[in-house]
């Protein structure tokens, strides 16, 4: 019962507030003005993602009052330390910009106080300090990064969220359960602004949330003793996604943190998806990763390679997925054409 009032006052929160909190991002200039390479064609308001920041706290302070995880309440402080850290730095990023070198710095800070404070508390080695500090920067960043249409943030922070809680589940460690069911319902009670007619963005204050929400609960999980599958195969799609298109443009000699329109999910909608589509089939590759790496972590050695098999082929098919649809869609004309 603590658990359903934990993760239902998350969802509230972060659903109710954005009534409250659209008219003074508005006043305040925070708003969205489209380009060249925006997704979207009209001024929207960003930065609603604090709303979600607040759900997340809201929940995971609730279950500290309540004692949902009385074994693990160190644990938990820490991760609110590091996801409202980061959450504040990508709210200054939105109202007021931050220089690059800055904004890393602080996200590499960030991420290896976090790591030295969870390594003190579960009694890890402090080597994993430069561990967690690159994978707290890198996923705050790949979800920046991936922040492109709509939907695709909010359906990726459920995804990972009920991942994680099933993890917490099977690995014995009631706080990464509670977190990740927190985190899950926090993003969904975001989505339908997001999706609505009316949408709102989550703004760098969202998206940084998002990537340490994630990055923070995968360090503590690792350090933990949870399987490394389970943590890393639902955001494997995104780091695919991010990785390859930052690979694609440093060979092209370009800035690799100017705004651009390459990534796959990008791709996906140039081609003729809407924005639900993409973020849609974003998500079922994910769910499908995800599912394969919680099968593989357990599983007997011949279906452990039936199961990295078929990831990689899920991963092979994202990727390619802009291309194949381009030549399907392409190959439809050309019978049409020929037909008439």
């Amino acid at each position: 019962m603590l658990l359903y009032l934990v993760t239902g006052s998350a969802l509230v929160l972060s659903a109710l507030l954005p009534f409250a909190l659209k008219p003074l991002l508005t006043r305040l200039g925070v708003l969205d003005i489209p380009n060249e390479r925006s997704s979207h064609t009209t001024v929207v308001i960003r930065g609603v993602g604090i709303t979600v920041a607040v759900g997340i706290a809201g929940g995971l302070v609730l279950a500290l009052l309540t004692g949902l995880v009385p074994v693990d309440r160190s644990i938990v402080v820490i991760l609110l330390a590091m996801i409202g850290a980061s959450a504040l730095l990508g709210w200054i990023e939105d109202y007021r910009g931050i220089s690059i070198r800055v904004r890393l710095g602080i996200q590499l800070g960030i991420g290896a106080a976090g790591t030295a404070a969870l390594a003190w508390t579960i009694g890890q080695g402090y080597w994993w300090i430069p561990v967690g500090a690159l994978a707290v920067a890198a996923y705050v960043n790949a979800a920046n990064f991936m922040d492109g249409i709509n939907g695709i943030s909010g359906f990726h922070g459920v995804t990972v969220g009920i991942f994680y809680s099933i993890a917490g589940m099977l690995g014995d460690q009631f706080w990464l359960t509670t977190a990740g069911l927190v985190v899950a319902a926090a993003f969904a009670g975001f989505l339908p602004w997001n999706l609505g007619r009316g949408f709102v963005f989550l703004g760098d204050v969202g998206s940084y949330l998002l990537g340490a929400s994630i990055a923070a609960l995968a360090v503590a999980g690792l350090l933990s003793g949870v399987f490394l599958e389970y943590l890393f195969s639902p955001v494997l799609i995104y780091l695919a996604d991010t990785f390859t298109t930052f690979l694609r443009r440093a060979k092209a000699r370009k800035r690799w943190y100017a705004s651009h329109r390459e990534h796959v999910y990008q791709q996906l909608t140039d081609v003729g998806l809407t924005h639900l589509q993409a973020s849609l089939f974003v998500t079922v590759c994910s769910v499908l990763v995800g599912a394969a790496g919680f099968v593989l972590a357990t599983a007997p050695a011949p279906l452990a390679v039936a199961c990295s098999l078929f990831a990689a082929g899920v991963v092979v098919l994202y990727l390619y997925s802009p291309a194949l649809i381009a030549r399907i869609k392409d190959s439809s004309v050309r019978r049409s054409a020929i037909d008439s």
